[in-house]
């Protein structure tokens, strides 16, 4: 059996937990300088007259009368809180795929000296205890079951965030209970193919020959209509995917004009993801940059561009890979419009043991000693303690960095953001 453990509003449940006085009151978390809303609780959600993706000075007004409480988003606060919660999950089988920043699979086939629904339980409560996080737990013979079962441990309220789908008869309900668009992997053109010939619940899926499904729908449909019927075929993936890219774009605070200042957001963005890149013990090959206005905005000329750069050897070196950056950037920027984003992307990715130099470039490798000194100087004494100059030196000329109003401490990776308790 597997089980699908959901955690609940995942976003807005990590910062209810630090903020306790929130529960049960509608909490909404905002995407990237606070455009728009991205992320909301249950009592929020009930609020169906605040849209999701409306510019919030539209909406602002109507948050403020119906009392909800904004945070910009903190993906520092919510990545650790999601490292937390799937370390619990190993506590109750060695075999966890983590599949998303809230969800994972847990192999429970060797879990036969319990009661799978009582072990359930035991999973949600022990995930809400340690971490503060709400979670529900589908138990079932597949990986689409089980997701289908979680489902139901959330929509139907007498399972109370777990549902076990452990006998046929409760197999061919859950399905007759399923819209086809509630499956997990059936996309929105499938739903209306399946539609068209009558098709419109789980069920229905799976009283469809097998032929027809494959001829239609091909090996990924055929693998959908096998597991719900109860046969695995989506095997289960414990180990980390490998990486074949990591990269970052976030639109300035302010539409920005010169060049100086979008390389020194480049500068900067180049520093965090090499520095990620060294972690994972990894060099990139390419590197790929790119430049565009608000393609949102009907007041502004558009232009937008991007160049990758073949790099003479494979680099982690962050001011190598600046330098390189910024000759990109002088080739794709053209004056004269209001730039919106820059993006980089380190492309191409090997293990720094695989590394070949140049015998007709060896400054191309860079001075190992100072970035590892870099490294650990920025280690010990916290982010950004020294950076390159090119990423700028002081926060009040950095009009390029998100506007993040309400964003919440970072409670679980800072010294200094530790939670106060009151007298």
């Amino acid at each position: 059996m597997i089980a699908m453990v959901d955690c609940n509003s995942f976003y807005a449940s990590c910062e209810q937990v630090f903020r306790p006085d929130l529960r049960g009151r509608p909490v909404a978390v905002l995407s990237n300088n606070d455009g728009c809303i991205i992320a909301k609780n249950k009592e929020a959600k009930a609020l169906k007259h605040i849209p999701y993706r409306d510019p919030l000075f539209k909406i602002k007004g109507l948050l403020a009368q119906n009392d909800v409480t904004l945070f910009s988003s903190n993906y520092t606060l919510y990545g650790d809180m999601s490292d937390r919660v799937m370390n619990v999950l190993r506590d109750f089988s060695p075999a966890v795929e983590v599949y998303s920043i809230d969800e994972s699979f847990v192999d429970l086939s060797g879990i036969t000296h319990v009661n799978l629904e009582t072990y359930g339980y035991q999973i949600k409560d022990t995930v809400v205890r340690r971490t503060g996080v709400p979670v529900g737990v589908g138990i079932a013979p597949t990986k689409v079951l089980a997701k289908l079962a979680n489902r139901i441990s959330k929509k139907i309220a007498r399972f109370n965030y777990v549902f076990v789908m452990d006998t046929e008869e409760r197999r061919i309900e859950c399905l007759k209970w399923a819209e086809t668009k509630d499956v997990w992997g059936l996309g929105k053109k499938h739903v209306e193919r399946l539609a068209n010939v009558g098709v419109f619940t789980a069920y229905d899926f799976t009283q469809l020959p097998l032929a027809w499904v494959r001829k239609e729908m091909t090996v990924i449909g055929e693998r959908l209509w096998r597991e719900l019927n109860g046969e695995s075929c989506i095997p289960f993936d414990t180990l980390p995917r490998k990486k074949k890219a990591i990269g970052t774009a976030k639109s300035f605070g302010k539409k920005l004009d010169n060049l100086p200042q979008i390389e020194e957001a480049c500068a900067y963005y180049i520093s965090e993801v090499s520095e990620v890149l060294r972690f994972q013990k990894c060099c990139c090959t390419q590197l790929r940059i790119y430049l565009t206005t608000n393609y949102h905005s009907t007041n502004d000329v558009q232009h937008a561009d991007k160049t990758i750069v073949t790099l003479s050897v494979p680099t982690n070196d962050t001011f190598l890979l600046i330098v390189e950056a910024k000759k990109a950037l002088k080739r794709i920027y053209k004056p004269g419009f209001k730039y919106k984003k820059v993006g980089v992307d380190l492309l191409g990715l090997i293990p720094e043991e695989q590394v070949q130099g140049n015998l007709f470039m060896p400054e191309a490798t860079g001075d190992k000693r100072l970035i590892k000194a870099f490294d650990a100087i920025n280690n010990r004494y916290g982010k950004s303690t020294v950076s390159a100059g090119l990423s700028g030196t002081t926060k009040s000329n950095k009009e390029w960095e998100l506007i993040k109003e309400e964003r919440s401490p970072r409670y679980t990776t800072q010294w200094d953001s530790l939670l106060e308790i009151g007298e």
